[in-house]
């Protein structure tokens, strides 16, 4: 029996490492490391045999590990997936699990764990550990944005982006409303939007959030 993995993420450095670490495992066969969503996908466009697992980061260049996850388990629902990730919050573990992932490890898990991950998920199909459960409790009642991060396309509208950028440039909201041809009130309401969806607190916190997701150019904020 063999596992066959690809590992995508976009730090060469540690995936060199992690194929080091599992190539040691005589159960596992790493096919393929890509270093983004798009070579990933490419990659089983054109392969001759597919993986049984992807092992994916969730921030990553050119296509994100949520739009990959989304992208492959609409035309490979086959391949499980499991999310190896530095964001160990609730909203992302939540919005991966939503998409398609089979489970769900931060990058400081023990080699140990990750290995008893992988031959679950290849056995069984998924693996939810306690970070995991805990994450998903409660989550049958929620709204569908419960499930979204900044890594979904629809999470932010564009809209919602050029209300952002205009609050980056300390406008205020009649301002905003002149600039984007908008009225007043739409500005505001736009504005409570970002702060639900964000979890941003104040005006402060947004452009924390928007700094942090290069979801504004450095320009605008110097």
């Amino acid at each position: 029996m063999t596992i066959t993995i690809v590992l995508a993420d976009d730090e060469e450095l540690f995936r060199v490492g992690m194929s080091h670490i599992l190539s040691r495992d005589e159960e596992i066969q790493i096919l393929f490391e890509a270093e983004n969503g798009k070579e990933l996908l490419h990659f089983l466009e054109t392969a001759t045999k597919l993986p049984d697992i992807i092992i994916m980061d969730i921030k990553m260049p050119e296509l994100n590990g949520v739009e990959a996850t989304k992208a492959i388990a609409t035309q490979y629902p086959e391949i499980n997936i499991i999310a190896l990730t530095t964001y160990n919050t609730k909203p992302f573990i939540r919005n991966m699990i939503d998409v398609g992932a089979s489970a769900y490890l931060v990058k400081n898990s023990p080699t140990q764990k990750v290995l008893h991950t992988i031959k679950q998920v290849y056995y069984h199909g998924f693996y939810y550990d306690n970070l995991v459960m805990e994450a998903l409790k409660g989550t049958h009642n929620g709204s569908k944005l419960d499930k979204r991060t900044v890594f979904d396309e629809d999470f932010i509208t564009q809209r919602e982006k050029e209300v952002l950028e205009q609050i980056c440039l300390q406008k205020t909201s009649q301002e905003i409303a002149e600039a984007l041809f908008i009225s007043k009130r739409t500005v505001e309401v736009h504005r409570k939007n970002l702060l639900e969806k964000t979890g941003a607190k104040n005006i402060a916190g947004l452009v924390i959030f928007a700094i942090q997701n290069n979801l504004v150019s450095p320009i605008i904020i110097e």
